[in-house]
């Protein structure tokens, strides 16, 4: 009974209903007013969730949300944030305390500033990302709770903040679940903690929440133009709004009025001889203003249109073949959640050495800076949600938690003119339950962006000794058809040059995964697992054999570097890496770093 009393009497206080709003994700953030709250935060580990019921605490200061102080000598509080250690956010908290190296659970973390907010101003509290499941907390009352661990998130927190000192308080819990996505089980690290930027974003009371800009692909090129279409979304429903749209090096500055929903659109024809399109050889980004009322969003944005045409990828109207890799966000030198700038260009420059045009961030949304870094350095994108073997396929709440993310990727990154592959999904066990599941994502994902491919990474299902038949229903809802494949690691490498493929689709093809581990600086006989020579060896068999399948327009080899992952046990070689990395942990290249290199500098 008194704990059934308890927990009504939090509920009362805040714990179990959002007092803030939390609003679609905003656009293009870091051109935005923002004020930083990254820096060193305070954290408690919670083992056993006391933060939310400690009952011999006096009621009204139940919870470490409320960030409780004793008022008089004999007050029994048993935690003080300002005490507890710092941790660094963005950041994982694996890597950063010894003690949470392997650690799933909750960890409470707190960060306390001052702030002044402006009159006349709504402010957002923003996150870039939170693994995996997060209540948000401002100066004791509930802000909002986001499930998800890859994709931003932002709560209206302008009748919470106060002016002068003010705190956030943020539970977060990385335990993993079957109705999850992901889901119980992944092969890569479970880093816990706020592993993105953490901003507080100041903006008008009517603003520009979403816009997208890019060629029209449904108008083709007639008679020297292409159409450029223009779309804005305002934060609420009105009408009347004038939205100016101005990309000065081209000379367009145009005007549109918002309708009734709040929504602006705008298509004109351009001259096609003076637009230069964005290209891995000439990543060409032109400065884009978008203003309302007196106030302009900043943003650099390419042009230039992705299809398929029978079994070829057409960039800009051109064949090209996608010479790619896939990438962990893991920092480059010895793990740990990659989180900057910095981060992202070293991986990139890696795959650039590399020979590479085009990347798969694997298996997961990645961070912003390293989807507009890709851009600047022209590098093309795939980029993908966590849904990964076995989800919950005929869980509703599984399927909106991907839908989400889905929905939040695509918001994110869709005038990323690099961006031209949406994954919905990888190596996942066929069901008419996963086709229903996948279908609907797929569909969902080209009606909100039918600028760019859908692909998902497929498994080959039937074999046949030394012949191989992709046989998936999903081929009828991607434009490209992708799949792994393991020849040398999960079957004997010289099986490679007897190997025959049938792909019975119209389509491209992409080999979306292949390769085979070794332990960096370990050397031995081509046949002897773990050496650099065997996976020399594999790589040289395994190029030569999909070099002869039909339709092939790309590859991205599993992997760039080694990664973590607490399913690689063995001692003395893995020790919780994955080893299939071109480069180790540490960024030393392996022996199959050349062999994919030449290969690639043949295409």
């Amino acid at each position: 009974m008194k704990k059934t009393m308890a927990i009504m009497l939090l509920w009362c206080l805040g714990i179990g209903a959002a007092i803030a709003d939390e609003v679609p994700q905003v656009a293009n953030v870091l051109a935005r007013q923002t004020f930083s709250l990254n820096g060193q935060w305070n954290y408690i580990i919670d083992v056993q969730e006391e933060g939310y019921y400690d009952y011999r605490m006096n009621p009204t200061q139940w919870g470490f949300f409320r960030n409780a102080k004793p008022q008089k000598p004999e007050d029994l509080i048993e935690y003080d944030f300002d005490k507890a250690p710092t941790m660094q956010i963005p950041g994982d908290w694996n890597t950063q305390d010894a003690r949470l190296f392997f650690y799933e659970g909750t960890v409470w973390f707190k960060r306390t500033f001052d702030y002044h907010p402006t009159n006349n101003r709504r402010t957002l509290l923003y996150f870039g990302a939170v693994n995996y499941d997060a209540h948000v907390y401002v100066n004791g009352r509930k802000a909002g709770h986001h499930i998800g661990g890859f994709t931003p998130f932002n709560f209206d927190v302008t009748e919470l903040l106060k002016d002068g000192e003010n705190t956030v308080i943020v539970k977060v819990d990385n335990k993993r679940h079957a109705e999850d996505v992901p889901t119980q089980i992944f092969d890569w690290w479970n880093y816990g903690g706020i592993t993105r930027d953490v901003l507080l974003i100041s903006v008008a009371p009517t603003y520009v929440e979403n816009y997208t800009l890019n060629i029209n692909q449904d108008v083709r090129k007639k008679k020297g133009f292409y159409t450029i279409r223009f779309n804005a979304f305002l934060n609420k429903k009105e009408a009347g709004q004038i939205i100016t749209l101005s990309i000065p090096e081209l000379k367009v500055n145009e005007q549109l009025k918002t309708s009734d929903n709040g929504r602006a659109s705008l298509s004109f024809a351009f001259p096609a001889k003076r637009l230069q399109l964005w290209s891995p050889d000439n990543p060409k980004r032109y400065r884009v203003e978008i203003s309302l009322n007196g106030e302009t969003l900043v943003d650099s944005i390419g042009f230039r249109t992705i299809e398929t045409r029978g079994k070829q990828i057409l960039l800009n109207g051109k064949p090209i073949f996608l010479k790619g890799i896939s990438i962990h966000e893991e920092k480059p030198y010895g793990g740990g959640r990659a989180n900057s700038t910095a981060d992202a260009h070293t991986l990139l420059s890696w795959a650039k050495e590399l020979g590479c045009n085009f990347v798969r961030l694997a298996h997961y949304p990645h961070n912003e800076y390293a989807v507009r870094e890709a851009e600047r350095m022209g590098i093309l994108v795939w980029s993908e949600i966590p849904v990964y073997w076995t989800i919950a396929w005929t869980n509703p709440q599984t399927y909106s938690n991907a839908h989400r993310q889905l929905t939040d990727m695509i918001r994110r990154d869709q005038n990323r003119a690099n961006v031209i592959i949406w994954s919905i999904a990888n190596e996942t066990p066929h069901s008419a339950e996963r086709d229903q599941f996948l279908s609907r994502l797929a569909q969902h994902a080209r009606s909100l962006d039918n600028t760019r491919l859908i692909s998902m990474a497929m498994e080959v299902t039937s074999a046949s000794n030394y012949k191989n038949r992709l046989q998936d229903n999903m081929h009828e809802y991607v434009d490209v058809v992708s799949f792994n494949q393991y020849i040398g690691w999960y079957r004997d490498v010289n099986d490679a040059p007897k190997m025959t493929w049938e792909i019975p689709y119209d389509k491209p093809v992409i080999i979306s995964e292949f390769g085979g581990g070794a332990k960096y600086g370990l050397h031995g006989a081509k046949n002897q697992r773990w050496t650099e020579e065997f996976q020399e060896n594999l790589y040289r068999e395994n190029c030569a054999m999909i070099d002869k399948i039909e339709g092939l327009a790309g590859t991205t080899p599993w992997i760039l570097k080694d990664f973590r992952s607490p399913r690689r046990v063995l001692n003395g070689i893995q020790d919780y890496y994955n080893r299939k990395g071109l480069f180790s942990d540490n960024g030393e290249k392996k022996k199959a770093f050349y062999v994919l290199k030449e290969w690639y500098e043949g295409k």
